[in-house]
């Protein structure tokens, strides 16, 4: 082989190797990646965004809504990832398939914003069917630790249908 042919190859294989364990998923009007999640996800969850949008601004005191649209029906747990890297589990519910903005009003909850302030995470996860109560986010999130969390979260759920979205937004004051 040539020097520069082996350079390239190098460089390819290096590029490679982070991507290796990434799943990237395209929907019409989305695009998703799920990261080491170690199990498949199945295309489940369409549109998930803030009402504002995603990377809209929030005040702290505001409430925050979600838009989710789901192709068929099952559970969805949200967790949130402060700017602080806590993270924590905030709802759960079952959907039929549809778009909802949640939280349900049926409901009676809000889902109202306070400290810290900045970059607020969310991640919706649907399983075909419900995860055990004893299993929950809780804690510090380092690194990659929301994604081994939840592949751990969908492993110990025993869905065999499973998918995981993404969002954010800001919180000011």
């Amino acid at each position: 082989m040539q020097p520069g042919r082996n350079f390239q190859l190098l460089s390819l294989i290096l590029l490679a190797l982070p991507l290796s364990a990434c799943t990237i998923g395209i929907r019409p009007g989305t695009v998703s990646v799920g990261v080491g999640f170690g199990v498949e996800l199945s295309p489940v969850i369409t549109q998930f965004r803030p009402d504002r949008g995603e990377g809209s601004y929030y005040r702290v005191g505001e409430s925050v809504r979600f838009v989710i649209t789901l192709n068929r029906p099952g559970y969805i747990t949200l967790v949130g990832v402060d700017p602080d890297g806590r993270a924590y589990e905030f709802d759960r519910f079952y959907l039929n398939p549809g778009t909802y903005t949640l939280p349900l009003a049926s409901r009676q909850v809000q889902y109202t914003l306070t400290y810290p302030l900045g970059l607020q995470q969310v991640r919706a996860i649907y399983t075909n069917t419900p995860t055990p109560g004893s299993v929950r986010f809780e804690g510090r999130i380092y690194s990659d630790g929301l994604n081994s969390r939840t592949s751990s979260y969908l492993q110990l759920s025993g869905a065999q249908v499973r998918d995981v979205s993404d969002t954010y937004f800001y919180i000011t004051q």
